[in-house]
């Protein structure tokens, strides 16, 4: 009956356009995805290069036309439509905007390799998966703009469908369902025997068309349409269809009616449960048909044809896309101007011009004036290194400039701005994307996400290409978090921060990170119970767990460079910037390496001495002998080396003789063995003699590092023939002697099985950049990531490392060096045997003692504010929640200039301390008892105390008067650190800034900051803990200065409270109220006499009188999308446990 009402409907060609080509010029291209939209009057399409188009009305006028993705791609594979917007799918990304074209994120993961289609998820339409011709599936969430989750999957999937379950239909011919929850494939059909052309879903009903293989190895469509029951589980008798069934839909309002189309135009409205009665009806088309589709009101259809055409089919009378449709937003019109009689006589004072006797402002003369070149600008540790005399100040030459020579400064910042330039600061991007214009062109389309994504860069240019330049941090009055480092880096490795004395090392410690031996030494003894204040392989092990947890988000190594600083044997071998004197970064790099490589060694020892474990990962062990040629004594010494130091062979005797080629391996044996003679001091001669010396080696360690040592342009020369570098080399050590073999000759080597021969891969180098006058040289690294990934992808993935830029390269790109400006500086060789072998077993041998531990046990009890935990009864885990707070105090006040336009502008910001940590019990008996209250040591001069923010004085932290037991940094932050990797949730009012002088990174699963559960979005402005305090607990904190342990327990309660409101289902509502109050009180706490409250902002403070924070428009910076239950395990059943001091 329901396929018989239809069939009655008028069905009639109403409109027929013409598909708009891609360009002005272009030739018309079919239409390659089409959708009609549930709430509006709009039909969506797609093109083959990245275009999205909308119609409205029955006349299908054209409303919107905006880029989507770039034309490079390929077409648009599907489209889908939800309330805030529409989300256009395409082969590597992903792309949501509004419905006038103003886009709302863009994704583009490193896991979006070939995209075919997609569907909304169990949450609705606020989450989708996409998948494709790949084996992994994707889960975005459609507010955030983020992937949450990667699903590996067998099949690979060209179609989907949202009914019961996710229907998916496979390249191979199969129909699978997919839970929507899980995404398990729950039930799995073979519905066609070659592929599936189209399938719809509804309800309980699956209907799919495709092509079966028939003789002569041709494709053709199957006759007939198949069903399957999803309510059975179970596929019912197909349908014929003998012209061909090429499309298909189910009728919106019509449960068991499906509608089937041939590619020839014949249409055939059939009745699931009763096949025999169907309407026929024929599309008369010059050409095949390509798409078809169904409005939501089951009113309109809508077909494409190989001519690039849409046709619109209904009847005229009652013609609807939707049945209840919200109005389409159209442009403002423009007002008309103010019409103005004008003709030959018209004078010109009826234009509006004012009577004037003097001359104008406006009317500049054309005298050009010199204004004079801006002041030369000079490096802040070049002044600091300044010595008086009686008429100035003077120092070393570090400009590169003669004696009294001039410079032309308007020629050094023409070059100096011809760099990679910055980003807009998030909070202007913010604004920006509230007020942007919608028709930009397909250029600037493309080039906005080239930028966000590749950046192709060449080796061989004579200038320094742009990716290779030095990058600098740019403060907003928002400071560093405003930044938007997002841009200079698109993958899931995190660069590290400039800014930071000694952040030459950047490169090295990228390095070190990403060899796996290193890494999982370091990671182990940063496990131990080691508490050294120098250990750098301590903290090399914390730095490299926050670079593999970061995933991406930019990273700081500032704890481990204050170690570096305060080392005492770092300074005498001019390892540190601030040395006005010191050398080159290339060679300062290669003493550090030495250094570094030394000193880990020393570190591992002081917990295991009798271990030999690092020794075998570094040292080259070997005996020197040293012999007199005079007199031919010879003696010998046995001993280790951590870096070798390349040795190249001497230039040629005649000027016009010509070298052999020299290869890299036979510089390393070179090197190894390091025969050279040199003048020396012989004992038995008793006169300075020539002595011969020569190494026999004994083993060579599991990862080969080395300094290039490069010193003239031959050498330089020597690194630019291409593919002179390696990326494996066999090592053979006989009887003293060292062999290497590399290309050709290692593969015959392997072949012939004869020797034990060791096979070192190339995991990465350290470069320096050499700019020239205009800029100083700088540090990048280049690493093959594919060495330190859990599973090894089976071929090389080299990125870029320049400070806090990453990108991607290519093998040639890594491996090709340029004489003037890109030098190799350390290189870095590791075993093959041990690439991908990462190591996790370190988490379940953390030694906790340190947290049971009193370092003040002296002190009275009745003065102490802290409770140590119970071993047995309150040992950290995954599902125990603490509060933290921190106090800071500055040791660096910040660089300010005015910039031409006469404003503020901050070159270096103000570097915070830390200086107090408090931590909280969050649940137990003893919740809100504190567990955690050091005072820090802090070895740096500090400028200001900050008593009005932080609490704390001059007296709290001299080790002389002080009243508290002072720790090191390294005891304080090896507490947080063992919580971290013990699971704990942290919780707290604005941790972000806690997070970063802290100088650790806790991941989104494992923070609960109330300044994020207490936030409208629509409101923009974040609330004060004191406000909160005020209105929700009626309790006034912070009247007169900050302490930790009160803001620790206050966040504690919000976070009650917020689980009540939760509960109660009144969250919403709650908030409407919170900010409402605030408004009335403008978010100040009043005292009780209605008068206000002179309170503090916990530095560095957020953004104050109503100003608005930084709000990126790409990412969220919610940390809890989630409810606390769902993201954090603890559910909304967590209650305060019994005896808590917490109300």
């Amino acid at each position: 009956m329901r396929c018989q009402a239809y069939a009655n409907t008028v069905l009639l060609q109403v409109t027929r356009i013409p598909f708009p080509p891609p360009g002005v010029h272009a030739m018309p291209t079919p239409v390659a995805t089409m959708t009609f939209d549930n709430s509006q009057e709009l039909l969506w399409t797609g093109n083959e290069y990245g275009r999205v188009t909308s119609f409205y009305g029955t006349e299908l006028q054209r409303y919107t036309s905006f880029k989507a993705h770039a034309s490079s791609d390929g077409p648009i594979r599907q489209i889908l439509v939800n309330e805030k917007g529409i989300v256009s799918l395409g082969a590597k990304d992903v792309h949501m905007a509004i419905r006038r074209g103003l886009p709302i994120w863009h994704i583009r993961h490193d896991d979006m390799k070939d995209l075919r289609c997609m569907s909304f998820t169990s949450k609705g339409t606020a989450e989708i998966i996409a998948a494709g011709m790949q084996d992994t599936m994707l889960v975005i969430d459609l507010i955030k703009g983020d992937v949450v989750k990667q699903v590996p999957t067998e099949h690979q999937y060209t179609i989907m469908r949202r009914g019961r379950y996710i229907c998916a239909a496979t390249q191979t011919g199969s129909v699978n369902l997919l839970d929507p929850v899980t995404f398990a494939v729950v039930k799995s059909w073979n519905a066609h025997s070659a592929l599936i052309n189209d399938m719809d879903a509804q309800h309980d009903f699956i209907v799919t068309c495709g092509y079966s293989l028939r003789q002569g190895q041709n494709y053709m469509l199957d006759p007939f349409l198949n069903v399957f029951d999803i309510k059975k589980m179970s596929s019912m008798p197909p349908i014929p269809f003998p012209a061909g069934a090429a499309y298909v839909r189910m009728h919106p309002r019509m449960l068991t009616t499906s509608i089937v189309v041939s590619q020839s135009g014949q249409m055939h409205v059939v009745d699931l449960m009763n096949p025999n009665t169907s309407d026929v009806r024929l599309a008369n088309v010059t050409s095949y048909l390509s798409m078809f589709e169904i409005a939501p009101s089951g009113e309109a259809i809508a077909l494409t044809d190989a001519d690039c055409s849409i046709h619109l089919w209904g009847s005229p009378t009652k013609l609807h896309f939707v049945d209840l449709p919200t109005p389409i937003e159209f442009a403002t019109p423009e007002e008309p101007l103010p019409n103005i009689d004008w003709g030959p006589d018209t004078p010109l004072n009826m234009i509006g011009l004012p009577h004037y006797r003097d001359v104008l402002a406006s009317a500049w003369p054309d005298i050009p004036c010199d204004v004079g070149a801006p002041p030369v600008k000079f490096d802040p540790q070049f002044l600091t290194g300044l010595k008086p005399t009686e008429f100035g100040m003077y120092g070393r030459n570090t400009r590169g400039l003669r004696r009294n020579q001039a410079e032309n400064t308007r020629n050094v910042n023409k070059s100096g701005s011809s760099g990679l330039k910055a980003p807009k600061f998030l909070s202007e991007k913010a604004r920006e994307l509230a007020t942007s214009n919608a028709a930009a062109s397909d250029k600037k389309a493309d080039e906005l996400i080239s930028s966000l994504t590749d950046m192709g860069l060449e080796s061989k240019k004579s200038d320094v290409p742009v990716m290779y330049r030095t990058v600098e941090i740019k403060y907003s009055k928002f400071g560093v978090d405003d930044f938007d480092f997002g841009f200079y880096n698109n993958t899931r490795y995190s660069g590290l921060e400039t800014h930071i004395s000694n952040s030459y090392a950047n490169s090295l410690l990228q390095i070190m990170h990403f060899t796996p031996v290193i890494r999982n030494l370091a990671l182990q003894h940063a496990a131990t119970s080691c508490v050294s204040e120098i250990c750098l392989l301590c903290e090399l092990g914390f730095l490299f767990d926050m670079l593999q947890k970061a995933e991406g988000s930019i990273c700081q190594a500032t704890n481990l460079l204050k170690t570096l600083s305060s080392h005492p044997q770092a300074g005498p071998l001019g390892l540190l910037e601030e040395d006005p004197h010191g050398s080159s970064l290339n060679v300062m790099l290669q003493g550090l390496t030495r250094f570094l490589l030394d000193k880990i060694v020393h570190d591992y020892r002081t917990i295991n001495p009798s271990s030999t474990a690092m020794d075998q990962v570094l040292a080259t062990s070997a005996t020197t002998s040293i012999r007199c040629i005079n007199c031919r004594s010879e003696y010998t010494r046995p001993g280790s080396t951590y870096v070798n130091d390349l040795l190249y062979p001497s230039p040629a005797g005649s000027r016009n003789a010509k070298l052999p080629r020299i290869s890299f391996s036979q510089v390393l044996k070179n090197s190894v063995e390091r025969e050279t003679t040199s003048k020396g001091w012989c004992s038995r001669c008793q006169r300075y003699q020539t002595i011969a010396t020569r190494k026999s080696i004994h083993s060579i360690p599991a990862v080969l590092m080395l300094n290039t040592a490069i010193t003239n342009q031959d050498q330089r020369m020597l690194w630019s023939t291409p593919g002179w570098l390696p990326e494996e080399i066999g090592i053979i050590v006989e009887q003293g002697q060292f062999f290497c073999y590399e290309g050709e000759d290692l593969k015959l080597h392997l072949q012939r099985g004869i020797h034990n021969i060791t096979v070192y891969s190339l995991t990465g180098m350290a470069i320096n950049i050499e700019s020239g006058q205009t800029q100083k040289s700088h540090l990048v690294s280049m690493v093959n990531v594919a060495h330190a990934e859990p599973e090894a992808p089976g071929e090389s993935r080299w990125h870029l490392f320049n400070d806090f830029l990453v990108r991607s390269v290519s093998t040639e790109e890594a491996l090709a060096f340029n004489t003037s400006w890109k030098v190799p500086s350390v290189i870095a060789y590791q075993i093959k045997d041990e690439n991908n072998k990462i190591d996790t077993e370190w988490k379940n041998n953390i030694d906790t003692s340190i947290l049971y531990q009193d370092f003040n046990p002296n002190a009275d009890p009745s003065t102490k504010t802290y409770q140590l935990l119970n071993p047995e009864t309150e040992a950290p885990g995954p599902d125990t929640i603490i509060a933290l707070d921190t106090e800071f105090v500055a040791v660096r006040q910040p660089e300010i200039e005015m910039n031409s336009d006469g404003e503020r502008e901050t070159i270096r910001p103000i570097v915070y301390a830390l200086a107090r940590a408090s931590v909280v019990r969050g649940q137990g008996e003893n919740e809100g008892t504190p567990f955690i209250d050091d005072y820090i040591d802090i070895k740096e001069p500090i400028v200001d105390y900050l008593t009005s923010y932080s609490g704390i004085t001059e007296q709290d932290l001299d080790p002389r008067v002080s009243k508290h037991s002072l720790l090191s940094l390294k005891m304080a932050y090896k507490k947080m650190w063992i919580l971290l990797n013990l699971g704990c949730k942290f919780l707290g009012h604005g941790l972000k800034q806690d997070f970063r002088v802290i100088n650790i990174h806790i991941p989104k699963s494992q923070v609960i900051d109330t300044i994020d559960l207490f936030f409208l979005q629509t409101r923009l402005r974040r609330l004060s803990l004191a406000f909160l305090a005020w209105y929700l607990l009626k309790e006034d904190i912070q009247m007169e200065t900050h302490d930790s342990i009160e803001d620790s327990r206050t966040a504690l309660k919000l976070y009650k409270k917020y689980l009540e409101f939760q509960d109660a289902g009144i969250l919403e509502t709650m908030l409407q109220d919170i900010y409402r109050a605030g408004r009335e009180v403008n978010f100040k706490p009043p005292r009780k006499d209605g008068q206000h409250i002179p309170r503090t902002d916990t530095p560095p403070p957020l953004p104050v009188d109503g100003s608005t924070g930084p709000v990126t428009p790409v990412r969220s910076n919610n940390i809890l999308a989630q409810t606390p239950g769902s993201a954090f395990g603890g559910g909304s059943s967590w209650t305060p446990g019994k005896g808590s001091p917490l109300p």
